[in-house]
């Protein structure tokens, strides 16, 4: 049997892990001088998508746990606006943009879905 962790129950945790996996594999073609620049800084806001899930699902108090999820749906709009300055630089094409737009969408969806029942 293979143990998950309460936070890797969520719907929203499994698709920012896709969204982020997503990220380094579309990352891995931008040039080298970025390396520095926009590749680190999209790579970690992706990641703190489900890193701040995580954290805010294993809060004891709804309050809590609304802020962490609030936080995780900053960094999402974050990493859209890095991928629209990528698509914009050419390091990507509009089509990868609209895929990743649509995986955006998606959880955004459902990260507001899920902050909204927390704070009702």
């Amino acid at each position: 049997m293979n143990y998950k962790l309460p936070f890797e129950k969520y719907e929203i945790y499994q698709l920012a892990v896709v969204l982020s996996l997503d990220i380094y594999q579309l990352t891995l073609k931008w040039p080298n001088d970025e390396k520095f620049g926009m590749t680190s800084q999209i790579r970690r806001v992706s990641t703190s998508i489900g890193a701040n899930i995580a954290e805010g699902t294993s809060r004891f108090s709804e309050k809590e746990k609304a802020r962490f999820i609030e936080i995780a749906f900053g960094s999402l709009m974050e990493v859209a606006h890095f991928l629209f300055m990528a698509e914009k630089l050419s390091f990507i094409s509009i089509d990868d943009l609209n895929i990743k737009k649509q995986l955006i969408d998606k959880l955004a969806n459902k990260i507001n879905a899920f902050r909204k029942k927390l704070k009702s």
